[in-house]
């Protein structure tokens, strides 16, 4: 069961690097994050006008715990750096505790 998610939206560097940015986020970003402990899945939504891009990552520990598993693999250097994303202004990242949930 999920306790929490990590929701990350961020936008391309540019429309030339569109495909760069999806191909980072498909083919590296995620398997990487998925190995760090206390993720689980992974969901990626673009928004109607095709801008922005929101990845929901779901987190089945601790949601600090997960956050500093995180971290310190971003610190390690195993996690490949951005490629194609817009890093100014950065993606906006926001930790979430689940507090209900709809079981029916």
């Amino acid at each position: 069961m999920s306790t929490g998610v990590l929701f990350v939206e961020s936008q391309p560097s540019s429309p030339d690097e569109i495909s760069e940015f999806h191909t980072w986020y498909d083919d590296v970003h995620i398997p990487e994050i998925l190995q760090v402990e206390g993720f689980i899945s992974a969901r990626r939504l673009e928004s109607l006008d095709g801008t922005t891009y929101i990845a929901i990552y779901e987190i089945d520990t601790d949601v600090e715990a997960a956050k500093a598993s995180l971290t310190a693999a971003f610190s390690a250097g195993t996690m490949t750096k951005p490629s194609g994303v817009q890093l100014n202004p950065p993606p906006t990242q926001r930790y979430f505790r689940i507090i209900s949930e709809d079981r029916s």
